[in-house]
């Protein structure tokens, strides 16, 4: 039934997206209140269950390992840091090369402002995303530290809980979540806004690919096995990421996704997608970095200097490491540094998030994609070091 469910994943989300933009065209002021009531409750289902996903798949993955995990940890950071870093210096460049050249004309029409909600109920999640992430880490830490078969096995029992809450609960109020989230974007008039930075957006999208190949490329050298085995099943966590714009609220997509690959150690997937769903979002440094210069350009007539890019770049990557899963979590934690490194004024990081707000489902399906990459590669280590 489940394997049925996410074979048409989709189909559904697509024409999820179409109905949304379609409605968001067309609908009038009160009904986009209800919209916006959707939204806001399917939005607050879905957080809520991302800490507990986190810790029903992360913990008793860790664990159900032996030998010294700790090293797979390390190892799933380190390979998260360099990951972003390096597709925000491959951005950079691409950037010096191409933004001069580029004919980008600010937005200067106001944007039609959603009406007020009719209702906002609340539904704080149990713990935050990186809260439940360390959780999850100690609790598998201490159940091998002290060889804790009996909490290993109720961690795995809640495992299992988890898994039908993310079939029953989360799987079917996506659409519903994905149609909220389009239907807002046309309705405030910025799905028009896309043509205006439609060549920057195409430009990114382009590097968000080729970023994707060289870490596939890079996992089948490491690995010795075809890596095309995790990226052909992981089609539907991109479509999903597309319209939740999160890849928190993909995870769950992406870990079924994971999980079909026959080349990828189940224990080592249901430890390794979450985690990476959380600290790596290559996709969306790759594209900060892009807008800032463009942003730069635009307002101040200039790039940023190199050596100033450098030191952003980072630290945008430890910033992406601990950055929310969320919409908009890279750009929105990286905030400061925007301001303090690239001297950003309120103009320059109101733009921004602008131009971020308008690609950043493609950012996070990028970051959603590149997870089996790196899951990949976790596999093999654990594999070849005998961490299992």
């Amino acid at each position: 039934m489940i394997k049925k469910i996410f074979s048409n994943t989709i189909i559904i989300l697509l024409f999820s997206v179409i109905v949304g933009i379609l409605v968001g065209f067309f609908i009038p002021e009160k009904g986009m209140k209800i919209v916006l009531v959707i939204k806001q409750i399917c939005g607050q289902i879905i957080f809520f269950l991302v800490p507990l996903i986190i810790v029903g798949f992360v913990a008793p993955s860790i664990a159900s390992l032996k030998g010294n995990v700790s090293r797979l940890i390390i190892l799933a950071f380190f390979l998260a840091y360099i990951s972003s870093i390096g597709a925000a210096f491959f951005a950079s460049f691409l950037s010096y090369q191409i933004i001069p050249w580029l004919n980008i004309q600010s937005v200067t029409e106001p944007a039609r402002h959603l009406p007020n909600v009719l209702f906002n109920l609340e539904i704080p999640p149990v713990l935050n995303v990186m809260s439940a992430l360390l959780l999850s880490v100690f609790l598998g830490l201490g159940c091998i530290w002290i060889h804790s078969k009996e909490i290993t096995t109720i961690l795995i029992q809640f495992q299992n809980i988890v898994l039908q809450l993310v079939k029953r609960i989360l799987i079917p109020i996506l659409p519903l979540y994905v149609v909220a989230n389009f239907c807002a974007l046309a309705y405030e008039g910025n799905i028009s806004r896309l043509r205006v930075f439609l060549p920057v957006i195409l430009i990114v999208i382009v590097c968000h690919y080729l970023w994707l190949l060289l870490l596939y490329l890079l996992a089948t050298f490491y690995s010795g096995k075809n890596s095309w085995f995790i990226l052909k099943y992981y089609a539907p966590a991109y479509f999903t990421a597309l319209g939740t714009m999160s890849s928190a609220a993909t995870l769950g997509v992406a870990l079924e996704c994971a999980r079909k690959s026959p080349i990828l150690d189940k224990k080592i997937t249901d430890f390794s997608v979450p985690l990476f769903a959380n600290i790596h979002l290559c996709g969306s440094v790759l594209t900060e970095v892009f807008f800032v210069c463009v942003v730069s350009q635009l307002l101040y007539g200039h790039l940023p200097d190199l050596s100033t890019m450098i030191l952003f770049i980072l630290l945008l990557g430890v910033f992406a490491v601990g950055a929310p899963g969320v919409p908009g979590g890279t750009v929105l934690a990286s905030l400061g540094i925007v301001v303090s490194v690239l001297g950003f004024n309120d103009a320059g990081t109101a733009l921004l998030i602008a131009i971020f707000a308008l690609q950043d489902s493609f950012g996070t399906a990028c970051n959603v994609t590149g997870d089996g990459a790196l899951t990949l590669i976790v596999n093999a280590y654990s594999k070849r070091h005998s961490v299992d």
